[in-house]
């Protein structure tokens, strides 16, 4: 009798730690999904400012375009200065492109990525500045 209450009492406790580990199991992979979801938000949101710096730069760049017409065939330092600032507009586009690209691949092969890595890198962090000095060189050719 009491080795088959002590029987029973020990498949008991296998199968307490078996669905102990089983909960153990599904909590770890909840964490990771979580975490990969996190990761592939904070991606998205790098993409998507990504391509708003890049919309706001190739609209400039048109701006700046139709602008280019009501410069006189005289004035060069106007004209240098908005090549100057054509320059750095088409830069922020690529710039803003090649940042998307990496987002993208990183995203791609998230589930091996760490959370840091899913960024815009370099190019992400230089595309919003040659916007601004773009803008600033094409106001400044409009002022000469």
């Amino acid at each position: 009798m009491v080795s088959a209450l002590r029987e029973s009492f020990d498949r008991d406790a296998r199968r307490l730690e078996l669905e102990r580990e089983r909960l153990e199991d599904e909590r770890r992979r909840v964490e990771r999904m979580q975490a990969l979801d996190l990761r592939r938000q904070a991606g998205e949101r790098d993409i998507g400012r990504m391509r708003l710096v890049s919309g706001v730069a190739t609209a400039a760049w048109i701006g700046t375009l139709f602008f280019s017409r009501h410069i006189g065939a005289g004035a060069v330092a106007p004209r240098v200065l908005l090549g100057a600032a054509w320059t750095f507009l088409v830069a922020a586009i690529a710039a803003g492109f090649l940042a998307q690209a990496r987002v993208a691949r990183t995203l791609s092969r998230v589930e091996g990525a760490a959370a840091a890595d899913v960024s815009a890198g370099v190019a992400g962090v230089v595309a919003p500045w040659l916007v601004v000095v773009g803008l600033m060189l094409a106001g400044i050719a409009a002022l000469l």
